[in-house]
């Protein structure tokens, strides 16, 4: 293995990171779902899944199952290749755009080749990102035009421009990030915000000095909800209008690669706003003794999410229930535990501050959707050219303002 890792260095090193990642990355796409049906079941006063597995766990199972399975209709009049390639296009360019995504301070050591925690490290991976996403919107264009029907044209068409329009927000508003950091690499403009002010708040970008980025960041989430089409934004999938937009002729597992795109658009949203804005894997907390017991929040964490788990299992009203919970509570114990130890307590730190940062950025996600109605089209670009633009360019101005200003 060693003499074929020096042979193919770059083959050895990053295909098990790959292998890794898209498992990961499909699994929180499927619970990723979950996790939304319960949020807004709760927002509206009702259960969400419930009935496969304790708490529904088991739904993203059964709703993968139904896609495969269901029957695969095509359209006779569709253009077949581009129908076909629509749905691929759209789900390959949103889980490539994470494979830029780094995902901790330090790099691994993989058949004794160093490789950084991400699949990549790039000087421009800011812009290979923007590159990538922005593609994203032939994938809405070809499903629409080649489903050869009326609705799907419209959504199509539709999405295609509010796409484009929130696109030039969207890039203007980390302008201000870039000019504060620097760089174009996700992981020099994490480390650009590390340390804290006196008065004990970290130096994110979004209260970062010379300009603080609230506008930005505020700037930025609001585009990114409008590019990846989701609610108050949805305007493709305003079914009093257009049925479902762009997907409405697709059906079993093309109609699910739709959703897996947008949801994965959805954590490279997140992960991007945690780097940019609230300092990527750093902690909130300062690095000084005085606070070294901040060093243990992922430990305790765990553990009492594990001791909660396992103590309202036992009382569920399902025997697989009263099995699985406190099975799944134990293991979580088990990984506060051992976060807690001197070897991995450093480890966990990183991965844990970033991901607890995603969750909340996927949690406002949802939130918004349970929350705001749909704009009407009119609003939707108006708010894009009108407000949103203008604003980012106003940001980017001051920003460039306050930093020459600090530099004389």
């Amino acid at each position: 293995m060693n003499e074929l890792a020096a042979q193919h260095p770059l083959l050895i090193v990053v295909a098990p990171k790959v292998i890794i990642l898209l498992f990961v990355l499909l699994t929180a796409l499927a619970y990723l779902t979950w996790f939304e049906r319960k949020v807004v079941a709760h927002i509206q006063s009702r259960w969400g899944p419930f009935r496969v597995g304790p708490h529904g766990l088991l739904q993203p199972l059964a709703d993968g199952v139904k896609f495969l399975f269901k029957e695969d209709v095509t359209p006779a009049g569709a253009d077949k290749f581009v129908y076909f390639l629509a749905p691929f296009l759209a789900l390959s360019l949103a889980v490539t755009s994470i494979a830029v995504i780094p995902f901790g301070p330090k790099g691994l050591t993989i058949f004794g080749q160093a490789t950084p925690t991400g699949i990549t490290n790039l000087n421009i991976g800011l812009l290979i990102l923007f590159a990538i996403t922005s593609m994203g919107v032939y994938g809405v264009a070809l499903a629409g035009w080649s489903s050869n029907s009326k609705y799907p044209l419209l959504g199509g068409l539709r999405s295609s421009a509010q796409m484009i329009s929130y696109e030039l927000t969207l890039t203007m508003s980390v302008v201000g990030v870039i000019l504060m950091a620097g760089t174009f690499n996700l992981s020099e403009i994490v480390t650009s915000q590390q340390g804290n002010y006196w008065w004990g708040l970290p130096h994110w970008n979004v209260i970062g000095w010379p300009m603080p980025q609230v506008f930005g960041c505020l700037l930025f989430f609001t585009a990114a909800v409008a590019e990846t089409n989701r609610a108050p934004f949805d305007l493709a999938e305003a079914e009093s209008e257009l049925v479902a937009g762009f997907h409405t002729e697709y059906s079993s597992f093309k109609f699910a690669m739709f959703f897996m795109a947008e949801y994965a658009s959805m954590i490279t949203v997140s992960c991007l706003a945690t780097i940019l804005f609230f300092g990527g894997w750093l902690s909130p907390f300062p690095q000084t003794p005085l606070f070294a017991w901040t060093r243990f929040i992922p430990a305790a964490s765990f553990a009492l999410a594990g001791l909660a788990l396992a103590a309202h299992g036992i009382r569920y009203i399902t025997i697989f229930g009263r099995i699985v919970l406190p099975f799944l509570g134990i293991v979580l114990l088990g990984l506060g535990l051992s976060f807690a130890l001197p070897g991995v307590i450093a480890i966990v730190q990183g991965p844990f501050w970033f991901l607890l940062k995603i969750g909340v950025f996927l949690f406002v996600y949802v939130w918004v959707r349970g929350t705001l109605p749909r704009f009407r089209y009119d609003q939707l670009m108006n708010f894009g050219w009108k407000v949103l633009l203008p604003l980012s360019i106003a940001n980017v101005v001051v920003t460039s303002f306050f930093i020459v200003w600090m530099e004389r």
